[in-house]
């Protein structure tokens, strides 16, 4: 069982502005309670017993919103940035002493779903394991194939996008010096050694990028 997961949570929300310039996005309301709510709800119904929150902007605001997660039956750890966030690389390279050697779960404090976190592999069969969505109208290219359960660059497949919600081992990024850097050449990296596994969810994902999509999450959950 999977006793860890990381939110990311450190970035501006350039996109979510005026909304973002007083109050970081994963601490936006959606559905009658905070983005990053949802999530710790759907993490403490698995077994999930620590969440390690990278922060950066307005960071001050989250341990304040949130305290330590008891309400949730869990134990948050805080993983301050500084005032430059890391990217989502470094911000896990950043967490690493407090996520430990084992697998744990990386969700983006920026998406909802009704993926199941359950269905997530307790032991990734390589480095990680990602959970890949249909293509939305604002990334109609995708990101890599997925041919079986093996992600590629290699046009094996059918060419998906990452819905920002996967299970990482720490040796995928080991190795890398604790600064800022992007997550996608590690994946590269894994992918060209056969090291990368995957999923395709077809239910609903939603990335929430700006005020429109927020409003547009917002109905849905309240809808069903």
């Amino acid at each position: 069982m999977i006793r860890r997961a990381m939110i990311f949570a450190a970035g501006r929300g350039e996109r979510m502005r005026p909304l973002t310039d007083t109050t970081p996005k994963p601490l936006l309301e959606v559905g009658g309670k905070r983005l990053i709510e949802h999530h710790l709800e759907k993490l403490a119904a698995i077994g999930i017993a620590e969440v390690v929150i990278n922060i950066s902007h307005l960071a001050e605001q989250f341990p304040a919103a949130l305290g330590d997660g008891s309400r949730w039956g869990l134990r948050i750890h805080y993983s301050d940035e500084g005032p430059v966030p890391l990217e989502t690389g470094g911000g896990i390279r950043h967490a690493l002493p407090l996520l430990g050697a084992a697998p744990f779960i990386g969700v983006s404090g920026d998406i909802l779903s009704d993926f199941d976190y359950a269905r997530l592999p307790a032991e990734p069969t390589g480095l990680a394991h990602l959970v890949m969505v249909p293509n939305p109208d604002f990334h109609p290219r995708g990101d890599f194939w997925l041919d079986g359960d093996r992600l590629n660059e290699d046009e094996q497949g059918e060419r998906l996008t990452f819905g920002n919600i996967g299970v990482y081992r720490a040796e995928l990024l080991a190795d890398q010096p604790d600064a800022r850097f992007k997550l996608l050449p590690m994946f590269q990296r894994a992918m060209r050694a056969g090291r990368l596994s995957g999923e395709r969810h077809d239910g609903w994902w939603s990335n929430l990028g700006t005020p429109a999509q927020l409003l547009a999450a917002d109905m849905q959950t309240k809808t069903g």
